[in-house]
């Protein structure tokens, strides 16, 4: 039997957890299910206990955000002792590769895997940006912004150069992420690719590349294609004038 909502149970909730239970309930049934009664329902309490924590279905999507890249920062605490530099090279990094292209990797590579495990989230994580000012942002968020920005500060550039590799790098894992060959897939039960990317219902006479390209779909590799962007990228921005030392540590 579900627990009364009484002034004991509403006192067990935080912020942690209705941020988590947000996610939880995106992750399981997709934004549009995201609401403060429903959410409310989940945690089992009542809706104007959530307020408290989330004043708005605004700052509800704020802290989908928060939680995203609390995650992704946690990824990067956790693996910065075994896959920090290029030495070790435990992650398939080039030997040689100067460290602050390695960290960059890391960093993709950290935020691909939060993106793979609430893709639901993507969207909002892309377009929030879009209606909050940068000093309004999560504090996860500008945390890795300003870990990102250390790193090329260490590295030697300038700060109009890391600004440029900054945007360039952030442009390039959302843009990659977001159309990942997963938000293509009509039917996953499906054996036969064509059917299961929902191919047949184009005409052959009409889309002959499309088609044509299925096999292709079958052969992508997303880890690879996104470090492999992310290094074609890299190489076309200007050397530091120095690689200083880096620790491997996120900050």
């Amino acid at each position: 039997m579900d627990e009364p909502d009484t002034p004991e149970r509403r006192g067990r909730l935080s912020r942690p957890r209705v941020l988590a239970a947000a996610v939880a309930l995106v992750d399981r049934e997709g934004l549009t299910a995201l609401t403060m009664r429903r959410l409310a329902t989940d945690l089992g309490v009542e809706p104007m206990a959530i307020y408290r924590y989330t004043p708005s279905k605004e700052a509800l999507l704020d802290g989908l955000v928060e939680a995203f890249f609390a995650e992704v920062n946690d990824r990067l605490r956790t693996t910065a002792d075994t896959d920090a530099g290029p030495s070790r090279d435990p992650v398939g990094d080039p030997v040689g590769i100067l460290p602050w292209r390695a960290e960059l990797r890391r960093i993709a590579r950290a935020f691909a895997a939060v993106v793979h495990a609430h893709r639901e989230i993507l969207p909002v994580v892309a377009t929030r940006p879009l209606a909050v000012p940068v000093a309004r942002r999560p504090a996860p968020a500008l945390q890795l912004t300003e870990h990102i920005l250390a790193v090329l500060g260490r590295a030697g550039f300038d700060d109009a150069t890391a600004l440029t590799i900054y945007r360039a790098f952030v442009a390039w894992n959302l843009g990659c992420l977001l159309v990942d060959k997963r938000q293509v897939v009509d039917d996953p039960d499906e054996p036969d690719l064509l059917l299961r990317l929902g191919l047949h219902r184009l005409p052959a006479a009409e889309y002959p590349r499309l088609r044509a390209l299925v096999p292709k779909f079958a052969e992508y590799d997303e880890e690879q294609e996104l470090i492999a962007g992310l290094d074609s990228l890299l190489n076309r921005m200007p050397e530091p004038p120095l690689d200083s030392f880096y620790d491997g540590s996120a900050r």
